[in-house]
């Protein structure tokens, strides 16, 4: 596993051992970030959900984010992601919370600045994949017009609308998928187009 672009390119990530953790796949993640150059969207306060190695939210950093907070239960996973981050040098530009989702949400409802981008890679089996897009759709620290990235099972399908979250991709390579969305909490006139054919 390794970053794929941006100042930290070719840089090894280290992934969380014994975990059930499941990083995205370095190729996911350079078609994620391919995604997101083509719809013009470009990182600057990042939060990684479920962060796992911190691949995603490091990666995001690399390409030019400001900021990345990441949230991750499991002690271990958190070293990794601290470890990470002093390898690639974002460590003064990110924070590494080791909690859970629910927690995180709940307790930093005000942000000094809002999240313009953010992921959630939760593990596939989770029931709660749809009750958390929904909690971050309401949650006042995502910025209006804010990216949501989920990352999903092929075997998951997700709404296109949500709460103010409208679909703007979804696709899938093997058997990981990413879905992108846009929140939007008012109309505006410079929507980022949305793609339905496959």
């Amino acid at each position: 596993m390794r970053v794929i672009g941006g100042t930290a390119r070719g840089h090894r990530l280290k992934a969380p051992r014994g975990m059930r953790t499941r990083p995205m796949a370095d190729k996911i993640r350079e078609a994620l970030f391919s995604m997101l150059e083509t719809l013009g969207v470009r990182p600057q306060r990042v939060l990684d959900l479920y962060a796992g190695s911190g691949a995603i939210g490091i990666e995001a950093l690399s390409r030019g984010a400001q900021w990345a907070d990441f949230v991750e239960r499991s002690p271990a996973a958190c070293a990794v992601i601290r470890e990470n981050l002093e390898h690639t040098g974002f460590r003064d530009r990110a924070a590494v919370h080791c909690t859970t989702v629910a927690s995180f949400l709940a307790h930093r409802a005000q942000a000094e600045l809002p999240y313009d981008f953010i992921i959630m890679d939760p593990p596939y089996a989770d029931p709660h994949i749809v009750d958390t897009m929904v909690a971050i759709a309401r949650w006042p620290a995502a910025a209006d017009g804010a990216v949501l990235v989920v990352g999903h099972s092929p075997r998951v399908s997700l709404p296109e609308a949500l709460d103010g979250l409208e679909q703007l991709r979804d696709r899938c390579h093997g058997d990981s998928c990413v879905a992108i969305y846009r929140l939007r909490r008012q109309e505006s006139g410079d929507d980022l187009p949305a793609e339905t054919e496959e």
